[in-house]
C-alpha cells in the first residue's frame, strides 16, 4: 500500500517540476525470476541375481546297432565266385574255398547272412543344471521428497 502511494507522489513531483521545467529522473525497478534445480534422492533400487542349482532326470532314448550273423551252409560246386548281395534288411557274404578233387572246382561252403537290428535302451542319468533369478527390491521413499 506504501509503494502506491510514494508513486502518486513521485507523479505529483514530476507534473510540478516540468511546470518548473527542471528535469526529475524516476527509476524504473523489474524483478526477475531465478530457478535454481537439486537433484534429490527419492528411493533406490536394489537388484540381486542368484544362481541356482537342481538336479533334473534326464531320460532320452539311446540306440545302438547289433549285428546278428546266422552261419548257412549251402555246400554246392559253383563254377566262379558269388558277389556280396543284399536281400531286404540281411546282407548276403558268400565263402568258398577250393577243394582238390580230379579236378579243381569251387565249392560253395556257406554263406554268412548279417542283419543289422536297431535296439533301444534307457540309461537315466543324473545332472546339474543352473538357473539364474533376479530379485528386485525398491527401498522406501526418502525423506527429502517433500523439500
Amino acid at each position: 500500500m506504501n509503494k502506491k502511494i510514494e508513486n502518486v507522489s513521485a507523479v505529483n513531483q514530476t507534473s510540478e517540476s516540468q511546470i518548473d521545467n527542471e528535469m526529475t529522473v524516476i527509476p524504473v525497478i523489474q524483478e526477475e525470476v531465478v530457478f535454481e534445480k537439486q537433484v534429490v534422492e527419492t528411493g533406490k533400487v536394489r537388484i540381486s541375481k542368484h544362481i541356482r542349482e537342481f538336479e533334473e532326470i534326464v531320460d532320452e532314448p539311446l540306440f545302438r546297432e547289433e549285428v546278428a550273423v546266422e552261419r548257412v551252409p549251402i555246400n554246392q560246386f559253383v563254377e566262379a565266385r558269388p558277389a556280396v548281395r543284399q536281400e531286404g534288411d540281411t546282407m548276403i557274404i558268400p565263402v568258398v574255398q577250393e577243394q582238390i578233387f580230379v579236378q579243381k572246382r569251387l565249392v560253395l561252403v556257406e554263406e554268412l547272412r548279417v542283419r543289422k537290428q536297431v535296439v533301444e535302451s534307457h540309461q537315466p542319468q543324473r545332472v546339474t543344471l543352473r538357473k539364474e533369478e533376479v530379485e528386485i527390491k525398491r527401498t522406501a521413499e526418502n525423506e527429502n521428497v517433500g523439500r
